[in-house]
């Protein structure tokens, strides 16, 4: 049963490591990866040292920490509420209300954000428009673009992100409700002393494979819904490297700051567990 495991990652995952050694030269397709000549780190300096890399790194950083610091806790938020309802046909409506975004693609979900907010028939400037108000363009103004993504990206995903906080509730010992009804805990005393103790463990470990891919602001979402208008406050690495490695045919330079996004985010797993296995008594190993 392990060997299909196994096998797709030395396939997917390992053997095309042996290709990134183009990030250290000046890789020449018709000389192929071996024969083309080594530079060193040209490339990555070329990053570091690029016009764009701090406007880069500050949309990224913005975009990964916002979807994690507000996406998190709503997730949480709605685990627990579905976990303490009693009503079980209103859960099983939510929890498919709240499932069902996951599965668009953000081509479908740019479609659904044009209808809301298109500046000329989407439906909340016509209720701007209704009440004496201008209309916004909220998908092409950098005063606005971060909102819309983010706000996407946490209606998109949050339902999803429950799955594994209500599996962690369910895994909780009962008897501890119990004993806590007995002491006479409100609900609310009942989720501070019993529910959000039994899921920690869960929210560190999603915590720290989060920060792992703190340099993924999510390519797809970015590059469906961002224009040229936005680029300063939209443009983030990933969608950079699509432009100059792949419209630019500059594949070391694309493979160079892949490889820049993996130490920093491996920097950040073995820096961010330690301090959770210190302080929280709780890590990935």
């Amino acid at each position: 049963m392990i060997i299909p495991s196994i096998s797709y990652f030395l396939i997917f995952k390992y053997l095309p490591l042996w290709n990134a050694q183009i990030a250290f030269k000046d890789f020449k397709p018709l000389l192929g990866v071996e024969a083309s000549p080594w530079i060193g780190f040209k490339h990555f300096l070329t990053f570091v040292r690029s016009f764009y890399f701090s406007q880069l790194i500050t949309n990224t950083l913005f975009f990964s920490i916002a979807k994690l610091i507000l996406g998190m806790p709503m997730a949480i938020i709605l685990a627990l509420a579905l976990y303490e309802t009693k009503f079980r046909r209103l859960r099983q409506v939510v929890q498919t209300a709240a499932y069902m975004p996951h599965f668009l693609s953000w081509v479908i979900v740019f479609g659904v954000l044009l209808a809301m907010f298109s500046p000329g028939e989407g439906l909340v400037n016509e209720i701007i428009e209704s009440l004496g108000g201008r209309p916004i363009a909220f998908l092409t103004s950098p005063d606005w673009f971060r909102g819309v993504v983010i706000g996407s990206d946490i209606w998109k995903e949050t339902g999803w992100s429950t799955i594994i906080y209500l599996a962690a509730l369910m895994a909780i010992d009962t008897t501890l409700y119990e004993a806590a009804t007995i002491d006479g805990a409100s609900r609310l005393q009942r989720i501070w002393h019993v529910s959000l103790p039994g899921i920690l463990p869960v929210i560190v470990v999603v915590t720290l494979l989060r920060l792992g891919n703190i340099l993924d602001a999510g390519f797809s979402q970015i590059f469906v819904l961002y224009s040229l208008p936005v680029y300063k406050v939209g443009d983030i690495i990933d969608t950079w490297v699509y432009r100059q490695g792949i419209l630019e045919f500059q594949f070391s330079l694309a493979t160079a700051v892949g490889l820049f996004k993996g130490v920093i985010g491996l920097a950040l797993i073995l820096v961010s567990n330690k301090l959770a296995k210190r302080f929280a008594g709780s890590s990935l190993y």
